[in-house]
């Protein structure tokens, strides 16, 4: 069995160590089958991943009607869907012969609509339930709210606050590519979990120094998310198109992360089940998501999980001052 997490404010919530990222279901960068996408499901559920996560961004509602349909035969009891809200997805037949202009190569038959408002949030969660299927979200996250602080603190959390008292959803907070807000909604309001996509990786550590020692303190459980840094940490040995946040990585950062690599193999591990044992040595931190597209990737990253990764790497990194510290 997987080793499982339960969050400290909401212990009937148990998060697998390994998370099942479902941007790719919704054809992030380049079209998944629906035959790939039950694969990669049917892969993580047998290797016993219990913790899946989507939103209504990923292809506008394609990821969150795949995950439903690949999850909803199995008991609800024994795993956990989270998806996020913050983006409503408003028709647009107009515009159904174009593509998305989002990364995601699906009909751009829906327009995404920032709105955090409470009646937004309230129809976010409507919809997701109705796209999924599911009788209930386990986690609803705050979607990207960095430009939207204002309403997101007056009303998207009160409204997730609100489905959280009605049993609608369980645990409430917010994924971002930032650390710094995320430890402001720690500290400023009644949140459970947070999502932190490549702000504390195996490169880069941001969120050492703010969120994950406040939400340690605050009993508040830290999902990582974008452990690869969009891609530059998910090969044994970086080529010089990786990607990072989501474009071309600088060339600095490529022989970072080159250097990384070769401690690494000096100590019998590749890059990228170093960079997934880093992030969960922090005790804060409850699961780490990772996108996976096909039964290949997800039997891959189960290997690359159950790595063990010698203490001796970190020191060595920290050494050569490619670590901060050695933890």
């Amino acid at each position: 069995m997987m080793r499982t997490h339960v969050l400290p404010r909401r212990p009937a919530i148990g998060l697998t160590e390994l998370g099942f990222g479902a941007a790719q279901g919704g054809n992030l960068y380049r079209a998944t089958t629906d035959e790939e996408f039950v694969a990669a499901v049917d892969t993580a559920w047998a290797a016993g991943v219990r913790y899946f996560d989507t939103a209504p961004h990923y292809g506008l509602g394609l990821s969150e009607r795949r995950l439903g349909s690949a999850l909803r035969h199995r008991p609800r009891d024994e795993y956990v869907v989270s998806t996020k809200v913050g983006r409503l997805l408003v028709p647009s037949p107009q515009n159904a012969h174009l593509r998305d202009s989002e990364g995601f190569d699906v009909a751009a038959s829906h327009r995404r609509v920032w709105d955090f408002s409470r009646d937004g949030v309230r129809r976010s969660i409507e919809a997701s339930l109705a796209r999924t299927g599911l009788d209930r979200i386990d986690i609803a996250y705050l979607h990207d709210p960095d430009d939207h602080w204002e309403q997101a603190v007056t009303e998207a959390v009160p409204a997730l606050v609100e489905l959280r008292d009605q049993g609608v959803v369980d645990a409430i907070g917010a994924g971002m590519n930032q650390s710094a807000m995320l430890a402001r909604f720690v500290r400023e309001t009644d949140v459970d979990v947070m999502m932190c996509a490549g702000r504390y990786t195996l490169l880069e550590q941001g969120a050492a120094a703010d969120l994950l020692p406040l939400a340690e303190s605050r009993g508040v459980g830290v999902v990582i998310a974008g452990v690869y840094n969009s891609g530059l940490l998910s090969r044994d040995h970086p080529p010089a198109n990786a990607l990072y946040n989501y474009q071309q990585a600088p060339p600095e950062l490529i022989e970072r992360a080159r250097r990384i690599a070769e401690v690494c193999d000096a100590h019998g591990v590749t890059l990228p089940q170093a960079a997934l044992a880093f992030v969960r040595r922090h005790p804060a931190v409850v699961s780490t998501v990772v996108g996976v597209r096909n039964g290949t990737q997800m039997t891959e990253t189960v290997r690359r999980s159950a790595t063990v990764v010698p203490d001796e790497l970190w020191r060595s990194l920290a050494a050569t001052g490619l670590l901060a510290s050695a933890g």
